[in-house]
């Protein structure tokens, strides 16, 4: 999430007077999207499934990477 301009590709949403801006064909993949404000942040959602979390291969047992 950044503050940004609206440009030709962008879908415009007001919610509550606040402007949310999202590439349409980034929405496209990711819908549903939804913003959450949690009091210390946000939280956003969407219907992109990441799948399950893995460590990287090149961890080692020490936790260091490289």
């Amino acid at each position: 999430m950044a503050l940004d301009e609206p440009k030709d590709t962008d879908n415009v949403y007001d919610v509550n007077g606040c402007q949310f801006i999202v590439d349409k064909d980034f929405y496209e993949k990711a819908k549903p999207v939804t913003v959450d404000f949690l009091g210390y942040g946000f939280k956003i959602s969407s219907g992109i499934d990441f799948g399950p979390a893995s460590a990287c291969s090149s961890c080692s047992s020490d936790g260091g990477c490289g």
